[in-house]
Order: structure tokens, then C-alpha cells, then sequence
């Protein structure tokens, strides 16, 4: 196979802390699989002044000498390059729909899920929907704008209904704690989905890879809660401020979070609902889908995270791994399905 041009689009058209995450998430996935014999690696990094920069790495030095260029220059220069095919790294609502349709207009391919999967994935509400009409058990849920009266009877789940890591999610337990959930939950969105508050018995996400066209489920991955004291994941969960101000995963070990034993009556169960979620949203490539189970062992879908970095730190790369799928050769079948997909 000759060297494929790989473009990584990294940063955030929106605000500082998403652009830190993407840094932080492509800065891995472009250590661990380089591979001089097999890639060229390109870097496209967008500021949220709209501004692209094409520096020779993501260290802060190289990001910071490198000219700016506004969008119609970034469009000339990208066109030159001969890309083979781009890895969006962007997080951000922006980064996964409007950049990545951007390389749909230039008929570049690029791996992962498209512009408008993307933005369905990305809501909240409207994934549930999806899923639930597909047969999918969903908590009963209602979307709220700025000045809405929910009328769930608490305990319930307040989440914004476009953030990811948590952001703003709160366990509501009695009607008096609403108005200060909401406060905080509108901070991060303009709509606030409130849902019934699945007892736990546990909370596990379910990998799907798509593979010479089938679809391969991936070990499930679980997060240590308490019924008392750590009911929900919140966001010191996922990621923490450095010292220096930039982001950093939290803790990744086994007392927060493990793969799940293959062996596990609930893996193949889980699978076959995460695959109906993938089908039913119309994802490629790969997918990720996070479920509540409840004390009966009965699934409920919760959100789907339909991005992947392919950092070693990358819950599906976890996933992969201990389904003796590593790094590079993950890599490789996705590059593979997207190339297959453009033929």
C-alpha cells in the first residue's frame, strides 16, 4: 500500500476548552500511530476565531509561529496537498457538522461518522427519538427551552442537550432542586432534556466497529457508581485543568472504570441493542452508545459518542485492545472502511 496523506482537523470553531480537548485527544492518536511506512501526516488546527493554521506539530510553540489563513486561503492550501482522505479531531458542534460537511464540498474522504449523523448524535432528544423508534428502550424524557415547566416528578436527570463530558448534567432528586439544575444546565445549552432517573444497577458503553461491512461488537466498558454516593458520572470523572491550565484525562484505572469480561451474560445483549442504534441512525465506520441498566437487567440507551480519536486513551482503541484488535490495526480498518465506502 502506498503512503496515504492524512489530514488530522484538530482544534474548535467555538470556544478554548474544546479546542484544548481536541489538541489534547489528536495530540495522542498522532504519537501512537505514527507510521512513516504507511502515513504522511498532515495537521489543519482551527482557533475559535474561525482562523486555520497547518503547523508541523500541536505543541503550543509550533501552533503559535505558524500563519493564520481565513477559510477560503485553508480551502486553496488543502486542495494543493493531495489528501488522501482527514480524521476530524474537532469536538465541538461546529467541528462535527459544518467542517466535516466541508470535506464532503471538496470530496475529500474522512473517517468517522458524516455531518448529519452527526448532528443528530449530537442532541440529545433527537437520538432517543431515533433509537426508540427502532424498538430501543429509552427513559421518558422532555425538552425543555429557557422559561419550560418540567413535569417529571423528580428523581431525575437534567442534561444539556448538545454537551458532552458531562457538562452541566445533575441527578434532581426533589422538585425544590429544578430551578438551580436548570440554571446550571441552560449555561452549556439552549434546550435541557429532563428524564426519568433509571435506578441503577449498572452503566457500561457498547463499541460498535464496522468491519469488511459487518458489524462487530466490542467488549463492553463499565464505570464504578453507588447507589448513594455516585449515582451518575459526572465530569471530574472524565476530565480535569492541569495545573498550567490546559485539560488532561482524569484517571484512567480500574477503580473508575474496566472492560467488561466477554464471558458477561449482559456483553451479547448489550451488543445487539447497540447495533440497532448504529443501524438505526445510519452510522459508518464505528460507533459508541452509553446504556443504564437497571436492577432487572433490562438496558436502557442513554447517548451515543459518535466520534472516536484513536488515542491509545480512546474508549474504543480500550475497547479494541482487549478484543486483540491494537491500535494500528484499528486504525488501519477504518482508514480501510473509508476508502472502501468512496470507491
Amino acid at each position: 500500500m502506498s503512503v496515504l496523506r492524512i489530514l488530522h482537523l484538530v482544534g474548535s470553531a467555538y470556544n478554548e476548552f474544546y479546542s484544548h480537548l481536541s489538541r489534547l485527544y489528536a495530540q495522542d492518536c498522532l504519537t501512537a500511530t505514527a507510521d512513516s511506512s504507511r502515513y504522511d501526516f498532515q495537521i489543519a488546527y482551527v482557533t475559535p476565531d474561525g482562523q486555520w493554521r497547518f503547523p508541523p506539530s500541536l505543541s503550543p510553540e509550533d501552533i503559535a509561529i505558524t500563519k493564520p489563513m481565513s477559510l477560503g486561503d485553508a480551502v486553496k492550501f488543502i486542495t494543493s496537498q493531495n489528501i488522501d482522505l482527514a480524521l476530524p479531531q474537532m469536538f465541538c458542534i461546529p467541528g462535527m457538522t459544518y467542517y466535516r460537511a466541508l470535506f464532503d464540498l471538496l470530496n475529500i474522504p474522512y473517517i468517522g461518522n458524516t455531518a448529519d449523523i452527526m448532528a443528530i448524535g449530537s442532541h440529545k432528544a433527537r437520538t432517543k427519538a431515533i433509537v426508540a423508534a427502532a424498538g430501543v428502550k429509552v427513559p421518558r424524557g422532555e425538552l425543555l427551552r429557557p422559561g419550560d415547566i418540567p413535569t417529571i416528578t423528580p428523581p431525575v436527570v437534567i442534561k444539556p442537550v448538545s454537551s458532552d463530558n458531562s457538562l452541566g448534567v445533575a441527578l434532581v432528586k426533589e422538585a425544590t432542586d429544578y430551578q438551580a439544575a436548570l440554571q446550571t444546565a441552560f449555561q452549556y445549552a439552549d434546550e435541557v432534556i429532563v428524564e426519568t432517573f433509571i435506578p441503577l444497577g449498572r452503566e457500561v458503553r457498547c463499541g460498535i466497529l464496522v468491519k469488511d461491512g459487518e458489524l462487530l461488537g466490542l467488549p463492553l466498558e463499565e464505570y464504578k457508581l453507588d447507589p448513594h454516593d455516585k449515582p451518575i458520572r459526572k465530569y471530574a470523572d472524565k476530565l480535569k485543568e492541569t495545573d498550567d491550565g490546559n485539560l488532561d484525562f482524569s484517571a484512567k484505572d480500574h477503580t473508575k472504570s474496566w472492560i467488561v469480561d466477554c464471558n458477561d451474560p449482559m456483553t451479547p445483549r448489550v451488543q445487539e441493542v447497540a447495533k440497532l442504534c448504529h443501524q438505526a441512525l445510519g452510522c459508518r465506520h464505528y460507533s459508541l452508545f452509553d446504556f443504564r441498566i437497571d436492577p432487572d437487567g433490562q438496558p436502557w440507551f442513554l447517548e451515543a459518542g459518535l466520534y472516536c480519536s484513536f488515542s491509545p486513551r480512546s474508549v474504543i482503541s480500550s475497547m479494541a485492545k482487549t478484543a486483540g484488535i491494537p491500535l494500528n490495526e484499528l486504525f488501519m480498518t477504518v482508514i480501510h472502511e473509508t476508502l472502501r465506502s468512496n470507491q
